[in-house]
């Protein structure tokens, strides 16, 4: 499958020089969005997966369907003031600004297998905080997993810098 060709590039989005990667346009097409999610949980199919964590909010469209196929619960990482119970909350830079990932406290239990996922990986601060809360809840964190790596940004490498397996189907030179 040709992911990239089902991914629209949108220049100066949402700032100056961001090369924005639109991936509505692949979820759009039935076959493509198929694919990615058999692409994305065939390594995981085994591997007694409890919770896919989705971050907020591509992350949630993959997570969900992602759960679905691997029999597992669904986790949302959701931004500030959405949840509405007890969470913790992780503060991470993007690569043009700041914000905050939410979890609830009983999201995952203590050894739970889960696979963390989202559409795109840049610097990889989103990640990063995906990680850190859902290490505080006790998850073994068995990857994280994403359609798009932009691999100049390098944020692939700071998760696997943290010992957490990282996958993504395709990656895009620049920013």
């Amino acid at each position: 499958m040709d992911y990239k060709a089902r991914i629209r590039t949108i220049p100066d989005y949402p700032a100056q020089g961001i090369m924005f990667r639109d991936v509505t346009t692949l979820m759009s097409d039935a076959e493509a969005f198929a694919a990615a999610i058999e692409d994305l949980c065939r390594p995981y199919e085994a591997a007694g997966i409890a919770k896919v964590a989705g971050i907020d909010a591509r992350g949630f469209i993959l997570g969900g369907a992602m759960a679905v196929r691997l029999g597992a619960g669904f986790l949302p990482l959701r931004k500030p003031g959405k949840l509405p119970y007890e969470t913790w909350s992780e503060s991470y830079e993007l690569e043009y600004g700041s914000d905050a990932l939410h979890m609830h406290v009983d999201g995952v239990s203590e050894g739970e297998k889960t696979v963390l996922v989202d559409d795109l990986i840049a610097t990889g601060g989103t990640a990063e905080a995906g990680v850190k809360l859902l290490r505080r809840g006790g998850a073994d964190i068995v990857a994280a997993v994403f359609l798009v790596d932009l691999p100049d940004l390098r944020g692939a490498n700071r998760i696997r810098k943290l010992g957490i397996e990282v996958r993504s189907l395709i990656a895009f030179e620049g920013h």
